[in-house]
């Protein structure tokens, strides 16, 4: 069986996966304009949330928004680029190297991440 912790770090990989598809889907939404992508949006940041603040039950809070936001923003970026035919330049590029960089030495190095 798995632990609390372990369990909460689930509940944030959730949660990322959760924000990454409601704000693809407000890609599609057309500024609201479309019925189907605008619940989509609205149901997954609900879920997001919901899961993060799940998470947060062992993993503190400054720790689990810098992770789930920057994975957010490192996925989006990936996905703008390879599904709605948006630009990444090298400064770009190199700009998501050093999030994920930075997320990699909070998880690996930090004491405060519970792990």
């Amino acid at each position: 069986m798995w632990g609390d912790e372990m369990r909460d770090w689930i509940f944030l990989t959730l949660a990322i996966v959760a924000e990454v598809i409601g704000t693809s889907a407000l890609q599609a939404s057309a500024q609201f304009t479309r019925l189907a992508p605008t619940a989509v949006t609205v149901v997954a940041y609900a879920m997001s949330f919901f899961l993060l603040g799940m998470a947060l039950r062992t993993i503190p809070v400054g720790i689990a928004y810098a992770i789930w936001s920057g994975l957010g923003i490192v996925l989006i970026a990936s996905i703008g680029w390879a599904v709605f035919g948006q630009k990444l330049d090298l400064p770009a590029v190199v700009g998501l190297c050093f999030i994920i960089i930075g997320i990699a030495i909070m998880k690996l190095f930090s004491q405060t991440t519970g792990s």
